[in-house]
């Protein structure tokens, strides 16, 4: 088998995204990325779809490449780890997690002498819409902190911060897209209330929801200077927004990011 330098462990959604917004970029190429997955139809469709190297072998992945991409599921990372050999290295590889509410200290405890980032990306990196936070552990050069952005900067916006913050993190971005979800349904299910056909309410909704972000992302605005753009007196925008605050949605959805960061915080101690 070919020499790797990006390897994955885990070839699930997620790790697909990445190996496919890499290989269209041309940060990697498929030869120069080996996956394992234990399930042989999952390689067959990664090795068919991105022409990329397969393996249900783990540690093939840990001795070939210089930097890994670790997407399994956070309840087998002792099982997974505890089969492997981790060879002596020079320089310390770099391993990338996005397992949710994993911290440093465990991951650094089940691949001792690597380098560890721990990655938090949502679901929108799937459509190269997403957003990440990253947490460095000391050991990890400028060199392979700018490697790890570069990795997640393909399926969208890269942030870094302290490990202290990946909870909050997670409780905003990570479960975001959940809460829009809601949003979008819940603007859909008023535009059929008030006559509009459900599939022109909703496509209104989702166009106007992605729209928006895209303006106040590009315009480089706080929302409150587009929401008082919109607002005119005695106007149909300013008689929504009482109705809104009437019901508490902005209270709601301040709420709802605690309750999710609490539950964070529960996991990563479980």
């Amino acid at each position: 088998m070919p020499e790797a330098t990006f390897g994955v462990i885990g070839g699930g959604m997620m790790g697909e995204a990445l190996i496919a917004r890499l290989l269209d970029q041309g940060i990697f190429a498929p030869g120069a990325v080996l996956v394992s997955d234990p399930q042989a139809a999952r390689r067959e469709v990664l090795h068919q779809t991105y022409g990329v190297q397969t393996t249900d072998n783990n540690q093939a992945v840990i001795d070939a490449a210089e930097t890994v991409l670790l997407a399994i599921k956070p309840q087998v990372l002792a099982a997974v780890a505890g089969t492997l050999k981790f060879p002596n290295h020079e320089t310390p590889p770099l391993l990338l997690s996005i397992l949710a509410g994993t911290t440093l200290a465990r991951l650094q405890a089940a691949f001792p002498s690597w380098a560890v980032v721990r990655a938090m990306p949502n679901t929108p990196a799937t459509v190269g819409a997403g957003v990440t936070a990253l947490a460095a552990g000391a050991s990890v050069s400028e060199e392979q902190r700018s490697q790890a952005r570069t990795i997640f900067a393909s399926v969208g916006t890269v942030v870094e911060v302290p490990e202290s913050q990946m909870d909050a993190v997670t409780a905003l971005s990570g479960s975001g897209p959940g809460y829009l979800a809601l949003v979008v349904e819940a603007l859909a299910d008023g535009g059929v209330a008030v006559g509009l056909p459900r599939a022109v309410a909703l496509e209104l909704a989702i166009a106007t929801v992605r729209g928006t972000g895209e303006l106040l992302h590009q315009g480089d605005l706080h929302p409150a200077v587009l929401k008082d753009r919109v607002t005119s007196p005695g106007g149909t925008t300013i008689a929504g927004i009482a109705a809104l605050e009437a019901g508490g949605m902005r209270s709601a959805l301040m709420a709802a990011v605690r309750s999710a960061y609490l539950r964070s915080q529960e996991l990563g101690q479980s």
